[in-house]
């Protein structure tokens, strides 16, 4: 079976991903709600369209100036929906927004978007799953997974042969305390 850690690496887009991104624990709530609007965004398309869209969504969204995103209003959605170095998906652009103002509202009660995830950790996948889509918009397995596999939340991003993935334990990824509690 060929996997993301067989074929990424040496790719323009997907090389520099896999091997300084997917998988590291994320922090900052702006680099965490970027990976989440890019996971919506990819849905029913290829990661590689994503990512060579990559710097026009982060432009297009106020380099995920959370609060600024919350306040779009129809100017903003309408300025998106015409803009072509974006995916123009009315749906996705609305969760987007969407999830900005919630994930306002998480950073008022916790502090912060990581800090929410902190709080919820340890969960399975199902439980995230779950929790993602009683709380966002746009949300499923795959979006949720993959979005907390890329931020380090849950085990998946390289197989252990993977020179990357020595680099990921040694950040230390909060799914490693999952699997070091699990009997």
């Amino acid at each position: 079976m060929t996997t993301y850690c067989d074929v990424a690496p040496g790719h323009p887009f997907h090389g520099p991903y896999h091997d300084t991104e997917y998988g590291f624990p994320v922090r900052d709530d702006q680099r965490l709600f970027e990976r989440f609007t890019l996971e919506i965004n990819q849905a029913g398309l290829s990661w590689l369209t994503v990512l060579k869209k990559r710097e026009n969504f982060r432009a297009a969204f106020d380099r995920y100036d959370i609060d600024r995103v919350s306040s779009y209003g129809r100017r903003e959605v309408s300025r998106l929906l015409r803009d072509p170095g974006i995916i123009r998906n009315r749906l996705k652009i609305d969760a987007v927004i969407e999830n900005a103002r919630v994930i306002s509202a998480i950073r008022e009660q916790h502090g912060s978007f990581a800090a929410w995830l902190d709080a919820q950790h340890p969960l399975t996948r199902e439980a995230w799953v779950k929790l993602f889509k009683n709380t966002f918009r746009f949300t499923g397995g795959e979006i949720t997974g993959e979005f907390l596999i890329s931020t380090g939340y849950l085990p998946g991003a390289h197989i252990r042969t993977c020179r990357v993935f020595q680099l990921v334990l040694k950040k230390n990824p909060p799914w490693i305390e999952r699997t070091a509690a699990t009997p």
